[in-house]
């Protein structure tokens, strides 16, 4: 049976067996607002779809707190390389993490039942130099849009045994849009993978946070949670 995840809980990566769980997916599902809208004098009502385009990301620190690897979308790179911003992909160095890639809609007409951005790991190959591994998610919202997490349908995250395209057995979840303290926030740093005793651990951290980009999150990743 499936962990329901509360904020700040701490789990161990264990399958319901007793086996340590070391390959899995961290995906997010989530969907596009879809209204109904009337027409001249309540006539020729129809359905408007607003994309939501969430970005799943992570970051890989050392025992030190030092930054060295990165996952985010490289939809971003060229804002990031007129910044002097590490650019982005979506494979770490070590092989050990892979990012299905940007989703810049949201499920159309009902949840279909997978996860719109996933993060696929294999800790066996992620590198003895990787202590923490952050994941946050931040809303890039487009030009005229104005919503936050509380107004996004469906949304939720989950730990699974799987693919991208195939759900095994889901380990753990959260349900976003049901918790009131993300009203009004555009950021979250969802949790971490941590090393404890040579075993692999999760928190849940489930901070929300004001950040309007993915940089602000990870900068506030490295000065408060190390």
């Amino acid at each position: 049976m499936a962990i329901s995840l509360q904020k700040g809980q701490k789990i161990d990566l264990r399958k319901s067996t007793g086996e340590a769980l070391t390959n899995f997916c961290v995906g997010v599902n989530w969907g596009a607002i879809e209204t109904v809208k009337s027409g001249f004098l309540g006539f020729g009502s129809k359905k408007v779809v607003e994309d939501v385009d969430l970005d799943l990301s992570c970051i890989m620190l050392n025992a030190n707190g030092d930054l060295i690897d990165w996952l985010y979308s490289p939809d971003y790179n060229a804002w990031l390389s007129q910044n002097n911003i590490p650019l982005g992909k979506l494979t770490s160095k070590d092989g050990g993490l892979r990012h299905s890639g940007d989703d810049r809609q949201g499920d159309v007409g009902g949840d279909d039942g997978l996860d719109n951005e996933i993060i696929s790991v294999d800790l066996n190959k992620v590198s003895p130099d990787v202590d923490k591994i952050f994941f946050f998610l931040n809303i890039y919202l487009n030009e005229g849009q104005n919503f936050d997490f509380a107004q996004i349908p469906f949304a939720k995250i989950r730990m699974y045994e799987g693919t991208p395209t195939k759900v095994n057995s889901v380990h753990s979840n959260y349900d976003i849009v049901t918790d009131a303290s993300y009203r009004g926030k555009g950021a979250l740093i969802l949790g971490k993978l941590y090393r404890r005793n040579g075993e692999w651990k999760f928190d849940a951290i489930g901070e929300p946070a004001d950040d309007k980009i993915f940089v602000q999150t990870i900068q506030r990743i490295l000065e408060n949670y190390k």
